[in-house]
């Protein structure tokens, strides 16, 4: 499978995927099968833990790609039991290309018996907690903040594995989508903010699953029924199927915005709408706000060709397939001089000339981090004999980090936090620049009267630098928040 994006280097990093599934025979290659279809979220490793009645549990976690782990009759056969929970990871927390330990999903034996926890977010106190753990003799066995809730969970009081879960996460901050398991039961919840998407669907009998997407759902044949909403814990069993409750102090949703523009897959359903069609009028969106004369709107494969199609849809300007990805590379495989690493870009893009050649170009991308790969799209377009490049951006300028488990640069490395709209254009040295704004954006999402400032509908945090939860650890470093106005 390819990356996410051509240029790894330079997009924001998707969080991760959990997924789980109860009440099904062999559950884990259920799950096998919902992880691949969630690899998107995270490509550097994936873990499964099933339990059955006989053997208990048992886990396996490995890095690279499920289908290169998780597709072996040999491993799956260690899985077994109609109980299992997994997850796809890219370190957000925890050190990068990190140690096997921080694999998830984590185990935890208790007096009740055992629970595993996979978990999709980011706390934003881990760092105090851990430090508060570790002081009354918790020993923690990596470096994930994730970690800390099966350490809060051993040191409740609660009666059973459910409650004890709650106990531990009214200590803890942030956004976490949770996928947990006991010995018979599947639990999900979402924080308060509903920061990160989760949802249910039904096997057929007596089957239940929870995934990070609909994506997921589809390609083991489940029916989508809801999204586990903000603030809901569910805990279900093959016997009494789904019972819900709400632990947590009810509060306005701020589901990431940035799901629709980016994360999630283009083919999930999100919030009851299609993030394709999201996408799609993104591009109206933009057409409408920042319209150029051109020949040609061409979008960088892969995410930004939604939002191409709407470009051209509303501008009137043909769609063309000006850059083709290589769908057979990975990472550039020979890098033995610096004139080598440069052909890199050209070995997972090529510019079609025959279509470029004489033409004002329209690029559609779906945001612009650090400006690297703008400036390579940039002048492979120039060199194929383009007359104009134009760039229209499917996100607004990303100007703030993000602690709620979307691995973002440092602020100072983030292009727009440092430069005006027009500097980043001379910067790239296109003939024009233009982002959707964050009203557009929301318009696009479905909120016809844009953005609501005393309230937002979303947590835009990296676009506008107003964070719905505090990012207490990032603050306690020095971080400085945005001024209210």
């Amino acid at each position: 499978m390819p990356p996410a994006h051509p240029f790894d280097d330079d997009k924001l990093k998707e969080e991760c995927g959990v997924f789980g599934v109860v009440g099904a025979a062999d559950a884990a290659n259920f799950v096998a099968l919902g992880l691949h279809a969630l690899q998107h979220r995270g490509q550097e490793a994936g873990g499964i833990v099933s339990h059955d009645p006989v053997e208990g549990f048992n886990s396996a976690r490995r890095f690279g790609y499920v289908r290169d782990n998780f597709t072996k009759a040999s491993l799956m056969e260690t899985l077994p039991g109609p109980l299992s929970i997994g997850h796809v990871r890219y370190s957000t927390a925890g050190s990068k290309g990190a140690a096997i330990r921080d694999v998830q999903p984590f185990f935890g034996e208790f007096s009740m018996g055992g629970a595993a926890i996979a978990h999709n977010g980011n706390i934003t106190n881990a760092e105090a907690l851990r430090k508060e753990l570790i002081e009354r003799g918790s020993i923690f066995q990596s470096s994930s903040d994730s970690e800390c809730i099966i350490h809060l969970m051993a040191r409740s009081l609660q009666r059973n594995i459910p409650e004890r879960m709650e106990d531990a996460l009214r200590r803890v901050e942030g956004a976490f989508s949770i996928v947990a398991m006991t010995r018979t039961k599947l639990i999900g919840v979402r924080d308060p903010l509903g920061v990160r998407p989760l949802v249910l669907g039904k096997l057929e009998g007596d089957g239940w699953v929870l995934s990070s997407e609909t994506c997921g759902l589809d390609i083991i044949g489940a029916e989508y029924v809801r999204e586990i909403e903000p603030g809901e814990m569910v805990v279900i069993t093959a016997s009494k199927g789904v019972e819900s409750h709400f632990p947590f102090r009810r509060q306005a949703s701020r589901f990431c915005i940035f799901e629709h523009v980016y994360f999630s897959r283009p083919d999930s359903i999100i919030g009851g709408r299609s993030v394709y069609e999201t996408r799609r009028q993104i591009g109206v969106e933009l057409a409408k706000e920042s319209p150029v004369e051109a020949d040609l709107v061409c979008p960088v494969p892969d995410s930004g060709t939604p939002a191409a199609i709407g470009f051209s849809q509303e501008s009137g300007i043909p769609y063309a397939m000006g850059i083709i990805r290589n769908q057979y590379m990975g990472r550039t495989f020979i890098e033995p001089t610096e004139q080598i690493r440069n052909m890199g870009v050209r070995l997972k893009l090529n510019v079609n000339r025959a279509l470029i050649k004489g033409k004002r170009v329209i690029l559609v991308d779906d945001s612009v981090v650090r400006g690297t790969t703008s400036r390579k799209i940039k002048e492979m377009i120039l060199d194929a004999g383009a007359a104009e490049v134009h760039f229209r951006i499917a996100s607004p300028p990303t100007a703030w980090p993000c602690f709620y488990g979307v691995d973002t640069p440092q602020r100072d490395k983030l292009l727009a936090a440092t430069m005006t709209e027009e500097e980043m254009r001379e910067h790239l040295t296109v003939d024009s620049l233009k982002f959707i704004s964050l009203d557009g954006l929301y318009r696009a999402v479905g909120e016809a009267k844009g953005r609501d400032k005393k309230c937002p509908q979303y947590c835009d945090a990296c676009f506008s630098g107003e964070y719905p939860v505090i990012p207490a650890d990032q603050v306690n470093k020095g971080f400085e928040l945005k001024a209210a106005e």
